[in-house]
């Protein structure tokens, strides 16, 4: 008999999830909520155990402690093909022997379902999808992009209840990912599906994510809107690893302000006591240029010491003047390089900016 959660109002809930093969802990008591009809990445470096956490919802890699909840029932004990979800792998595991049309209806035939229902929802997805004329070629007749598609209708056949996406656009050239990055997110609003997508690319988190939970060492480490991931991350972890963030040493010398390099900078030291070790975080594209004149908050004094061109912007490296020894990095506009004049060697004036300061401490 399966048992119910009376007290569900997460479409999926995961709580004490662990998973161990042998001494090796992959997944660490993970506790999570996901809503229904919500995009949730995943995303972390190699090796953090979002794949395994993917798996483990499936139920193709049963967990060793811990309970999932979908819909209200409890999923943790059933097998794969008793759970409501499809899948999309990395590779999109289509059968090379089938035709587009015979893969995407696999499912449905498995179901039990006649030729004429068959028939009807295949043309219907392959239409979603934007491949309405290629339901008689062979996947080795079809892009990487087009292949990608075609395994998204395969998964979406059934009509599951929640969808999973294990880094589905890893293997395609960048342009054709961008492109299919927003049709994804475009397919998954209409059909209001609930969706889970496993990826390492942060870009690709930050574009199509409801909700982002970032992870490391099989543990969660943050999990927010992307704006929230970027703008205030929870931990130094989190913001090293998504986007470019600058990690300045410092020591809180008040309440609200910490000594850089014998400069007193106005920030949020939050609960942080007074002599602890802290490092002050700032994005590149925070450092700011224009307007700054003496008697600002939060000045530095830097020395440009090279820059690299990155298309719509240039990366300037920054050296703390005078032989403060520490370094950082700010994110110019060409404009802002073509009316200032900005060139390496080149001393200048940059504040940054007390709201867009995260401290965490050291150590």
């Amino acid at each position: 008999m399966i048992s119910t959660d009376p007290g569900a109002s997460a479409f999926l809930r995961i709580e004490g999830l662990t998973k161990r093969f042998g001494s090796f802990t992959a997944l660490d008591r993970v506790d999570l909520e996901i809503r229904p009809r919500e995009f949730v990445c995943f995303l972390g470096p190699s090796g953090c155990g979002k794949t395994t956490l993917l798996r483990a919802i499936a139920g193709l890699d049963a967990q060793s402690e811990g309970r999932i909840w979908q819909a209200g029932r409890d999923i943790s004990s059933l097998p794969p093909a008793e759970r409501d979800f499809g899948i999309v792998f990395q590779s999109y595991a289509l059968f090379p022997n089938l035709t587009v049309r015979d893969n995407v209806g696999y499912g449905l035939r498995s179901r039990g379902q006649g030729r004429a229902a068959i028939d009807a929802r295949v043309a219907e997805l392959l239409d979603l999808v934007g491949l309405p004329d290629s339901g008689r070629k062979y996947p080795s007749q079809l892009s990487g992009g087009q292949q990608q598609r075609v395994a998204l209708a395969r998964a979406l056949a059934t009509s599951p209840g929640l969808l999973l996406l294990d880094e589905p656009l890893s293997a395609l050239d960048a342009r054709v990912r961008a492109r299919l990055r927003h049709e994804v997110k475009g397919l998954q609003r209409r059909l209001g599906i609930t969706t889970i997508m496993v990826t390492h690319d942060q870009e690709e988190a930050l574009t199509m994510a409801d909700r982002i939970v970032v992870m490391n060492h099989g543990s969660i480490e943050q999990v927010g809107t992307p704006r929230d991931i970027y703008m205030r991350p929870a931990t130094p972890f989190v913001a090293d690893f998504v986007g470019t963030m600058n990690f300045l040493a410092g020591k809180v010398d008040a309440p609200g302000r910490v000594m850089l390099d014998g400069r007193a900078i106005a920030c949020d030291t939050g609960t942080i006591a007074v002599g602890h070790e802290v490092q002050v975080c700032l994005r590149p594209e925070d450092v700011r240029v224009r307007g700054v004149v003496p008697g600002d908050a939060n000045v530095l004094e830097v020395e440009i010491t090279d820059m690299e061109f990155l298309g719509a912007f240039c990366r300037a490296g920054l050296a703390v003047a005078p032989g403060g020894g520490q370094r950082l990095s700010g994110d110019f506009s060409s404009n802002l390089i073509h009316d200032l004049g900005l060139a390496p060697g080149q001393r200048l004036s940059v504040a940054l900016p007390a709201d867009r300061l995260v401290v965490y401490t050291r150590g």
